[in-house]
């Protein structure tokens, strides 16, 4: 099992600095699932309707605290999850990895049941994250009354190959500088909030498994309500194409997308947005 962070080390440093940009009192919990330890950090009133946020792939929870500021901490049980194997403070199982999407579901579904929260829940997930939401919401509809899904990729079409080929480097050897830099093209420019970029730089040297991987999800969603916000400045697909990927797969759901933002930092940039959906 790899250990978390130290409280000392520059990544705690920098994912604490995070976190310290919510509203209000965060609770952190460190739930025990069968595939490892799953830090969730939470805001909000107790008693309110439980939403559940999935960061996108290199990313942590507290890349939620935008929307939390946005109002969804005001009408929601916010309950920002950092995925296993990804940079955070979960800490995966040595002898149960997580290998494959129904594992995602079995881990997803500890993880809901470790947060009390057996009613109707809304999921929400960000790239990588929206892949696993997609993913559970087609294996568990039962538990969800409403699913959204911010820049999914891999769900409804594939990763355009020049996005691939630049963020090769940074998957195979990730330093702070590749990761600015990749970050920097990506966002074609734009202003990048420092504490996020400093966190995203520090997980540089942050131990990781590698990501699961499969095929799209058979997302049909019945019963839920389905929300799909995608970034029209997003090098990772093509928009307009996943957008309307997105309505011919389902066509009960509001699909839009965000015009002059960027993929990966769309949870800070389109927080707006995002909170009116809920």
């Amino acid at each position: 099992m790899s250990p978390a962070p130290s409280r000392t080390s520059p990544f705690r440093a920098a994912y604490d600095e995070a976190l310290g940009q919510w509203p209000g009192p965060v609770d952190a919990v460190d739930l025990p699932t069968p595939y490892g330890t799953t830090r969730v950090n939470s805001c909000g009133p107790a008693g309110a309707p439980p939403l559940v946020l999935l960061p996108g792939g290199g990313s942590t929870s507290t890349v939620w605290g935008a929307v939390a500021a946005a109002g969804a901490a005001r009408t929601h049980r916010m309950h920002a999850v950092d995925l296993m194997g990804e940079p955070g403070l979960s800490v995966p199982a040595p002898a149960r990895a997580i290998r494959s999407a129904p594992d995602l579901i079995g881990w997803l579904d500890a993880v809901l049941d470790g947060l009390g929260a057996h009613g109707p829940v809304t999921l929400g997930g960000h790239s990588y994250g929206a892949w696993i939401a997609a993913h559970y919401a087609a294996g568990r509809a039962a538990r969800l009354g409403r699913l959204l899904l911010i820049d999914p990729t891999q769900v409804f079409t594939g990763l355009r190959p020049g996005y691939v080929l630049r963020a090769l480097p940074v998957l195979v050897r990730p330093t702070p500088e590749r990761i600015r830099s990749f970050l920097g093209w990506e966002a074609r420019g734009a202003a990048l909030d420092p504490a996020w970029l400093r966190l995203q730089e520090e997980s540089a040297g942050f131990p990781s498994v590698r990501p699961v991987t499969g095929p799209r999800p058979a997302l049909t969603a019945p019963g839920t309500r389905v929300d799909v916000l995608f970034a029209e400045r997003a090098r990772c697909h093509d928009a307009g194409r996943a957008a309307r990927a997105a309505r011919a797969a389902l066509p009960g759901a509001r699909v839009e997308v965000v015009p002059g933002v960027g993929h990966h930092a769309l949870p800070l940039t389109a927080a707006g947005q995002i909170t009116r959906r809920l």
